[in-house]
């Protein structure tokens, strides 16, 4: 099995030595692990793509390059330029920080498994959520690391992957914020939404006195609505949420239909 890996933490992202070591076992001795991830961090970058400039790409070792561009760069860098063929498999991670809830619109983690997709190829990203009950450990990715290799073989050998759609499916995997030993499960998920919790910003002033701002996110252990990659993960559970890349909200489309007519019919 020949892997391509990538993230949004950057080539140096303790995260991304753990999907490393996870797709080194997954791919077999007799498999392919590449590395295509950006030089430096790319957070919050979603689906983005650096269309109106070039991208330096570096490289570090055999079958590990670094990109100056975004986690979607990176995949089309290795999909059309790096690797001698195409991967059997994306993988894109471990983000260190839930992309779970609203966070899946934001990442740049969830936005290279979407590109791998849009490329037809089977994509899988996973995150490891923080809190309370793991940040302190040695290990923030202990889940991660113990669960990550038996779910990715029953994703591929079980789940549904709709080979050939237009919008294939790829599919978001969150670990969750406690110890290996205190995973409860796993469960199949939708994407969640937290009430009240949203990016701001933060004003600051320099020491020459111009304006800054950065953004903020909001907090990430509200409740959420049970069946939710949120709830899921505040439970204990590892989530997986299939996901696609068509955004089109298929129970509104009738209506507007319906709507639009109505209108026509007024103006006439």
């Amino acid at each position: 099995m020949r892997i391509l890996i990538t993230n949004d933490d950057g080539i140096n992202a303790p995260g991304l030595a753990v999907l490393e070591e996870i797709a080194a076992a997954l791919a077999g001795p007799d498999g392919e692990v590449w590395v295509v991830a950006p030089a430096f961090e790319q957070s919050g970058v979603a689906h983005c793509i650096s269309y109106t400039r070039p991208m330096m790409v570096s490289r570090f070792a055999e079958r590990r390059f670094a990109l100056e561009g975004s986690p979607a760069d990176c995949v089309l860098a290795g999909l059309h330029e790096i690797l001698p063929a195409p991967p059997d498999l994306v993988l894109s991670g471990v983000n260190k920080g839930n992309n779970a809830g609203e966070n899946t619109l934001y990442s740049g983690t969830i936005g290279a498994a979407l590109e791998a997709a849009l490329q037809g190829v089977r994509a899988v990203a996973l995150s490891q959520y923080l809190g309370p009950e793991n940040r302190a450990l040695d290990d923030v990715f202990e889940a991660a690391r113990a669960e990550g290799l038996g779910l990715l073989r029953a994703l591929l050998d079980h789940a549904p992957w709709e080979d050939g759609a237009d919008y294939r499916l790829f599919y978001s995997v969150n670990f969750p914020p406690v110890a290996a030993a205190h995973v409860k499960g796993v469960e199949a998920t939708r994407q969640g939404f937290r009430p009240g919790t949203h990016f701001t910003t933060e004003p600051f002033r320099a020491p020459n006195r111009r304006r800054y701002l950065w953004i903020r996110g909001g907090p990430q252990d509200r409740a959420c609505a049970p069946g939710s990659d949120v709830a899921a993960c505040l439970a204990g559970c590892v989530s997986v949420t299939p996901m696609r890349a068509d955004l089109t909200a298929q129970g509104a489309v009738g209506e507007l239909a319906a709507a639009l007519r109505q209108t026509r019919t007024a103006a006439q």
